[in-house]
């Protein structure tokens, strides 16, 4: 387990989104960075010295510097995973009272759909000509995300949490539909101040955080995939009207739709 301090700098070096063609397989090679693998569709497989992986969808690998990787199987068509190298700072002078970001290498994620936007998000500031320091700090939410997945492994028995995840589930597959916080504790069977703080405590959200979340990565997606207007975006992602979704929309992004629409309809890729 790789322990961190949020103040210990980090310096990123590049990353990017393989999209596989259903041939070839991950080469065998020995970095002198750390790399962060997230598989958002399909599953990679591959071996870091002795130990095998089995990467799925919504799952994170992080690959060890100055050890040999290489893909144990061919890359299947529907593979799609991004990928970034960074660096610890040697040296540097990390507050003693800083709490450590605690990373399994390899874990299932609690919110993939955050953590694609954090991807892509890197994948734009890498493509500017002057560098930011936004780089270091997407970087550092991402492995902020895979310490959660490492928390959500260690508390896996305790009381709660199973609700929480139905909760969650609930929210993933009705976020399109009217629904309250008393209607999910009343689907659930179980007191919805109770509810709210075993969510919270799992997936640092409210209960209404998240379905407003869950609500915009739709509309992301219809944004850039689909041919429609904002009322048909909004109505079908569970918003009431247009200027409430601009304004969830911007709150959770920092973008209106429209400049989100422009900005991500182009992918930032590699394929082999």
């Amino acid at each position: 387990m790789l322990e961190l301090s949020i103040t210990f700098p980090i310096r990123v070096q590049n990353g990017g989104l393989f999209i596989s063609r259903g041939k070839g397989r991950h080469p065998g090679r020995k970095l002198d960075s750390w790399e962060i693998i997230f598989v958002e569709k399909g599953t990679l497989t591959l071996r870091e010295e002795e130990k095998e992986f089995t990467v799925n969808a919504g799952e994170t690998l992080l690959l060890w510097p100055q050890r040999y990787h290489v893909g144990s199987e061919d890359f299947p068509p529907d593979l799609r995973f991004y990928w970034l190298h960074f660096d610890i700072t040697e040296g540097a002078n990390a507050r003693q009272d800083a709490k450590p970001l605690a990373l399994i290498q390899h874990c299932r994620t609690v919110d993939p759909q955050y953590l694609t936007s954090l991807f892509r998000q890197f994948l734009t500031e890498q493509e500017k000509i002057e560098r930011s320091a936004a780089l270091e700090l997407i970087v550092l939410l991402i492995l902020q995300q895979m310490t959660q997945a490492a928390r959500q492994e260690k508390q896996g028995n305790e009381a709660g949490i199973a609700l929480a995840w139905k909760a969650q589930q609930l929210i993933r597959t009705r976020f399109h539909l009217a629904i309250t916080t008393s209607q999910l504790a009343q689907e659930l069977h179980c007191n919805a101040d109770y509810l709210g703080r075993v969510y919270r405590r799992v997936f640092h959200l409210t209960l209404t955080e998240a379905i407003q979340r869950q609500r915009v990565r739709a509309a992301e997606k219809m944004l850039v995939s689909h041919a429609v207007s904002l009322k048909e975006v909004a109505v079908a992602c569970g918003f009431n009207n247009v200027s409430y979704f601009r304004q969830i929309f911007r709150r959770h992004t920092g973008l209106t739709p429209a400049v989100w629409k422009q900005r991500y309809c182009k992918e930032h890729i590699n394929t082999a």
